[in-house]
């Protein structure tokens, strides 16, 4: 069953007079726990599509279905929740508190939950032990390397449970090595915890440890492919 279901969906912006078609119209849906990443070139109408299906921006128009029920049809503080507890959010930026702790920065969506606060400190440790990094649950964020700092990002999209999880290039500022520790994390929680992961890169070799690729050129889908040699998770790192 689509979780996800985008029927001629677009967006146009206006700047003072000056209209910009940054999607045109496009359709797919994405299925629980699947794993998609979206590529294309810079400008594309990639990262559009990621805050539109992330309801961090209003589409102009078309449909978008989330969950069996069209975007239309809810009402803001439904919307609000929906971001809060049913998606998780990952940036290339990682969005982290420098000089606050690890267990604070992943505690921070549970502020605006309906989790009880006596529930917080264990959700939380529970979610930085499936990121591996129980030994730095104290340490602030700035004493981080970046690997380790999108890692704490993971933890923190994982604490409300959320039934998707919007990965805007989460490699994008790290080696090859963490990069890799990240994405294999990433894939592992689709795997075994049944996420539902929607990936944005630019990378090949980081889109290939999703199942699908979906291919955005010009605001428009160039391709929307099965991944016939998927990558896998060596399990050199997540355990």
């Amino acid at each position: 069953m689509p979780i996800i279901e985008v029927k001629k969906i677009g967006k146009v912006y206006d700047n003072e007079g000056v209209k910009t078609e940054a999607l045109k119209g496009v359709s797919f849906s994405i299925n629980k726990g699947e794993f998609v990443a979206i590529m294309g070139p810079s400008g594309s109408g990639k990262s559009t599509l990621l805050q539109m299906l992330g309801l961090l921006d209003d589409h102009t128009h078309g449909e978008y279905i989330f969950d069996g029920k069209n975007i239309e049809n809810y009402k803001p503080e439904e919307i609000a929740k929906i971001r809060n507890q049913k998606m998780g959010f990952v940036f290339q930026s990682f969005n982290l508190l420098a000089h606050s702790t690890v267990l604070e920065n992943v505690k921070l969506p549970l502020l605006y939950s309906d989790k009880p606060e006596r529930e917080w400190t264990a959700l939380a440790t529970k979610a930085i032990e499936s990121v591996g990094l129980s030994h730095r649950l104290s340490h602030e964020a700035s004493m981080l390397s970046g690997g380790e700092k999108q890692r704490v990002a993971i933890a923190r999209a994982l604490v409300c449970t959320p039934d998707v999880i919007f990965a805007d290039e989460p490699t994008g500022n790290l080696d090859s090595k963490s990069g890799q520790q990240v994405i294999e994390i990433i894939q592992k929680l689709n795997q075994e915890s049944g996420h539902t992961i929607v990936l944005i890169t630019h990378e090949t070799y980081t889109a290939e440890y999703a199942e699908r690729i979906i291919r955005v050129k010009d605001g428009e889908i160039e391709s929307d492919i099965k991944v016939q040699n998927r990558r896998v998770n060596t399990d050199q790192f997540v355990k």
